[in-house]
């Protein structure tokens, strides 16, 4: 078997893999110090991108009122996970072929670009490409992380490693919902400042990584741009831009009867169904579409799938949800604080479990049943409701984590419903028309509504709410299905799995 030496000074093994024209290079397990500084380096990327998400799930109500488009609420967060969703294979794929640093250098740089765009942005579309490009870096940076502990880090040794890399995920998340609060509430910048911080730390990362993170790239005799699979890109990304159009355009910018919605979702559902037929006979595909096939892998995915949309569409309508009854940004962040300490707390312990007994499906279905307490409790949320039931269901939904269908979904219903519970209640008034459209645009309009009007449209906005975390309860509870039917597998102490 052929040798090489890499840029580290570490022998390798090169092991073919069952596409011959493509060989992964496996590192010698480096040192613990070494190991140290270079996940250090990676985890300060995901650091960011944690916080990144949990800064604009507190700021989405702020920043759409400023706008004057509550619509746009669910394109800050559709946006950013649309570049996410397209771009996370694609940068699995370029950085086996152009190498883990370069790749995080890119996130890193385009990532910056992204906040700086948001942060100078002033209007709605210029604040939607803003979390489009930040999306792009974001993703990958959050993705090569967890590429780069694959490389360096033996199976069975991965679940305590993913515990520790969690715990900087976790950070990130516990301090944006509070850090974007109160930017929000007490600096003159507002919600803007909480996109430029983020650039310089980012700038520092990209200069930092090519001094620490050297992974090879596999080796093939093919050019790079050969190895690249250009069609299944477009495919992924068409289809995910024209689910998430037309389901955030039914209902909003046309009726759900319109040719517009119906023909997005008819384009996309075509485009889904050619691409899995593409990448089940692409050479080099960005998705190995025949792994679906084993069995883990099919349902760890669907679980993940479910798993993903709950978490999102918490972390993004829980926060509107406590500003629309009158909670501000600052404390609507501490409320949810609890999700990352519960995110740490299940990662770690989970981890540590995995290394010393090498089982994960029971594991699986204790964090997936975490998710369903989370979620029903969520389901018990009312005006009345104790600030504490809503920071119990956020750390059982955080402990239970240890994308971008959910919150579309999501929008979808919360849109929808709340027009007609509005006019159910206020058809009658000369003035429905115009207050109604305040309100589904800017929740500020709260403040200036008759005051004959405030007790049916916050019974309007609890009712609207009633059905969303049910949605969140039957993904949790198709998620504890899903994972209920998972295979164990032994899971190996070294790299080369010998």
């Amino acid at each position: 078997m052929p040798r090489l030496t890499n840029t580290n000074d570490e022998t390798t093994t090169l092991l073919p893999k069952i596409n011959e024209e493509e060989r992964t290079v496996i590192v010698k397990e480096v040192s613990f110090v070494k190991l140290a500084l270079i996940m250090t380096t990676a985890w300060s990327g995901v650091f960011l991108s944690a916080l990144d998400s949990t800064i604009i799930a507190t700021l989405s109500a702020p920043i759409s009122s400023e706008f004057r488009s509550l619509s746009l609420f669910s394109w800050l967060a559709t946006g950013y996970f649309i570049s996410t969703a397209a771009c996370q294979p694609l940068s699995g794929r370029l950085t086996d072929i152009f190498g883990r640093g370069p790749g995080l250098v890119f996130c890193n740089v385009v990532f910056a670009a992204g906040n700086l765009i948001c942060g100078l942005a002033t209007n709605q579309y210029v604040m939607i490409i803003g979390r489009v490009v930040a999306g792009i870096g974001g993703g990958g940076l959050l993705s090569i992380a967890t590429f780069i502990a694959s490389d360096l880090v033996p199976l069975r040794q991965r679940g305590l490693v993913g515990g520790i890399g969690n715990l900087w995920f976790g950070t990130g998340c516990m301090l944006g919902g509070v850090l974007g609060g109160l930017l929000n509430d007490y600096t003159n910048l507002g919600w803007r400042l909480a996109f430029l911080i983020q650039v310089p730390p980012s700038i520092l990362s990209a200069i930092a990584v090519p001094l620490l993170v050297k992974v090879p790239p596999k080796q093939s005799d093919r050019s790079h741009l050969a190895r690249i699979d250009f069609l299944g890109v477009f495919l992924t990304s068409s289809f995910l831009v024209l689910l998430v159009f037309g389901l955030n355009a039914g209902g909003n910018l046309t009726p759900w009867a319109h040719p517009l919605p119906i023909s997005c979702l008819l384009l996309s559902i075509l485009l889904f169904i050619t691409f899995i037929w593409w990448e089940s006979r692409a050479r080099q595909p960005i998705l190995p579409v025949k792994l679906l096939l084993h069995r883990t892998v099919f349902f760890a995915s669907i679980t993940s799938l479910l798993v993903a949309m709950l978490a999102n569409t918490a972390i993004f309508y829980v926060p509107l949800y406590l500003q629309i009854i009158g909670e501000t940004a600052t404390s609507a962040g501490l409320r949810t604080l609890s999700s990352p300490v519960g995110m740490v707390t299940g990662a770690l312990c989970g981890g540590y479990l995995m290394r010393r007994t090498g089982k994960f499906v029971g594991l699986g279905i204790t964090s997936v049943v975490m998710l369903v307490v989370g979620a029903f409790l969520l389901c018990l949320q009312s005006q009345d409701t104790p600030a504490t039931l809503t920071t119990a269901a956020f750390f059982f939904i955080g402990g239970g984590l240890g994308s971008t269908a959910g919150i579309t979904i999501v929008s979808a219903i919360y849109q929808n419903r709340l027009d007609t519970e509005l006019w159910s209640r206020f058809s009658r008034d000369p003035e429905a028309a115009t207050i109604i459209s305040r309100l589904r645009d800017d929740i500020t309009q709260l403040r200036n509504v008759p005051p004959s009007w405030r007790p049916g449209v916050v019974a309007s906005f609890s009712a609207v709410f009633r059905c969303v975390w049910l949605t969140v309860l039957t993904w949790a509870l198709l998620a504890l299905v899903f994972v209920s039917l998972l295979k164990q597998h032994k899971l190996h102490s070294s790299l080369d799995r010998r």
